[in-house]
């Protein structure tokens, strides 16, 4: 069943109660980062492998996210500044325990590339903010696997 959660703002990036923060350099230059990012919604399927479906909403305002295993996300996006940050909240989901979720994208030039490093910031119960942090190994394996292959995208 979806909930809504709490309507948080920029500054739960800061604040929250879970921040797991994971960086990762790629070939690719933010220019080519930020619109894989930010504009192509749908393109998140083909490089993040545990997004199954995604698409932007309100003229790329606002994402659904469908994650492979069911768990699905309605995200309002609280700031697109190109080429480095995107940031976005999560507005409704079917996962159970969150309260606040906001993910914020940072890119850094790196030489020739890019420094991604994004944040992952919750709210929730004890045991949902317990699991989060036993899940950081997990995440950040899934996150390095991603600009892989995000890097190989932008590459071909």
């Amino acid at each position: 069943m979806a909930r809504r959660l709490r309507p948080v703002e920029l500054d739960f990036v800061d604040t929250a109660p879970v921040r797991l923060v994971f960086t990762e350099e790629i070939a690719a230059a933010p220019e080519a980062v930020y619109p894989a990012l930010a504009e192509d919604v749908p393109g998140w399927a083909e490089w993040f492998s545990a997004v199954a479906r995604a698409r932007p909403v309100d003229g790329c305002e606002g994402r659904e996210i469908r994650l492979r295993g069911g768990v699905r996300f309605e995200e309002t996006v609280l700031v697109a500044k190109e080429p480095e940050l995107y940031v976005y909240r999560v507005d409704v989901t079917n996962a159970p325990g969150p309260r606040a979720l906001v993910e914020e994208w940072r890119l850094t030039p790196a030489g020739t590339g890019t420094r991604v490093r994004w944040t992952f910031t919750a709210d929730g119960p004890a045991p949902f903010r317990l699991v989060l942090r036993l899940a950081r190994a997990g995440l950040g394996r899934t996150f390095r696997e991603a600009m892989t292959a995000l890097d190989r995208r932008l590459a071909a």
